[in-house]
């Protein structure tokens, strides 16, 4: 059966998982690539070294985003979002998103445990940032989504 999956479900599928696939594009080029990240409810929260990832996004903030749960060929469900690149500038804020992020990934691997020291190390008490490391935090601000299913034998 295929069909269409519920808000509740499509939730639950962000909530419940923390890679996720991003594009964007700036023309003539269309750019497809992992992320990690974590889900608050109201947006994606993820970062990234700069790039062509972030100049695409700085560039044109319309971005789309998907999530995969695939058991076999046929039992699998996926979202897609739509919604804006919007870069984490406040210091503060950029902390405690990256705080998120990190504690969000720490459920899912013990492999995050040294990304979280990085991330941890790179900021002082205050939320500054170190100025040898500058990840660019940043959410996407979702505007729309929707969600498949098949769920066959």
């Amino acid at each position: 059966m295929i069909g269409k999956l519920s808000d509740q479900q499509m939730q639950a599928i962000l909530q419940q998982n923390m890679m996720g696939r991003i594009g964007c594009g700036n023309q003539p080029r269309i750019l497809v690539v992992p992320v990690c990240y974590a889900y608050n409810g109201k947006a994606i929260i993820a970062h990234s070294a700069e790039g062509m990832k972030i100049n695409m996004m700085r560039s044109h903030p319309q971005v789309c985003f998907e999530v995969d749960v695939i058991t076999s060929l046929t039992h699998w469900e996926s979202v897609i979002v739509w919604g804006q690149y919007q870069e984490i500038v406040d210091e503060k804020e950029k902390f405690y998103s990256m705080k998120f992020l990190m504690s969000r990934l720490l459920q899912y691997t013990e492999s995050a445990k040294e990304h979280h020291a990085a991330a941890v190390a790179a900021a002082d008490d205050y939320g500054h940032f170190n100025s040898n490391i500058r990840p660019v935090v940043y959410r996407i601000a979702i505007e729309e989504m929707t969600g498949r299913f098949e769920y066959g034998d």
